[in-house]
């Protein structure tokens, strides 16, 4: 079992969701960056999102196109994101590592150089968010043949017709963004988000984690209580953009992280 098959498969038997934590590699510097990375599984992170800098992050809002922007000034590149996981690996053997971003700095990488180099690097799952399934040959499939979960995103607006094809090939879990538009959006109703989870298991028994709006350990439990894990990107995001000092950076973003764990690990306490 993969990574990720492991830890859900963990937290299922422990009536528990996964904590999803979102940051972007080398934000705002590579030794802060690396230190939060490092930090987070104790904090209370199960699987651990790594966005790879880019320089035109259109999925994502304000907060983390400014997190994309300082970890660029800081000269951060996927060769360095790629050395991060490495020394991450170094200490931690068990936490989920996805890589999360966009084509581009893949595709000029070149990806057969970018999944070799991934999976010897200690990665467990892609995200890909401008990759429709058309496309699975130039990347999804070489990288689940290299044993790399490739993980999809799911919208309001995959309806029926179309989810088949979105889940095909997919692996590792489903994401499902709450809300249609950029992350750090406004949360969705629980009345909308339980409608999804169960239209989306008549499709699939991947696990089904919820993200894009979710910023406090309230929200949290509550989505917690409806699907197998919860995504928080944005608000981890504001604890680095809002900190003075590279440890207050580390502090907040580590702080808020068991708190948001917390809230999860009580959501389905009766």
């Amino acid at each position: 079992m993969s990574r990720l098959q492991t830890r859900f498969a963990e937290l299922k038997q422990q009536n528990r969701a996964a904590l999803v934590t979102f940051i972007t590699a080398g934000d705002p510097g590579y030794d802060t960056s690396l230190a939060i990375l490092k930090g987070l599984p104790a904090a209370g992170a199960d699987v651990i999102e790594l966005g790879m800098p880019f320089t035109d992050p259109m999925a994502d809002g304000p907060a983390i196109q400014l997190a994309n922007i300082r970890a660029l000034d800081a000269k951060q590149n996927l060769a360095k994101t790629l050395q991060m996981v490495r020394e991450f690996r170094e200490g931690n053997s068990e936490t989920p590592l996805v890589l999360m971003g966009y084509f581009n700095p893949i595709h000029h990488y070149g990806v057969p150089r970018f999944i070799s180099d991934a999976k010897a690097a200690g990665v467990d799952g892609l995200i890909v968010v401008d990759m429709p399934p058309e496309h699975n040959s130039e990347l999804c499939d070489p990288a689940q043949a290299a044993g790399i979960d490739f993980i999809r995103l799911t919208t309001p607006t995959t309806d029926d017709a179309r989810l088949p094809k979105v889940l095909n090939g997919s692996s590792g879990f489903v994401y499902y963004v709450s809300v249609a538009g950029v992350t750090g959006a406004g949360a969705a109703t629980l009345e909308h988000v339980e409608e999804a989870v169960t239209r989306l298991r008549r499709h699939t028994d991947l696990p089904i984690s919820i993200g894009f709006g979710i910023r406090t350990p309230e929200q949290a439990a509550a989505i917690a209580r409806l699907a197998d894990g919860v995504v928080v990107g944005s608000a981890l995001i504001d604890q680095i953009a809002n900190a003075t000092t590279p440890e207050q950076a580390v502090d907040g973003v580590l702080s808020l992280c068991a708190s948001l764990a917390e809230g999860i690990g009580k959501a389905r306490v009766s």
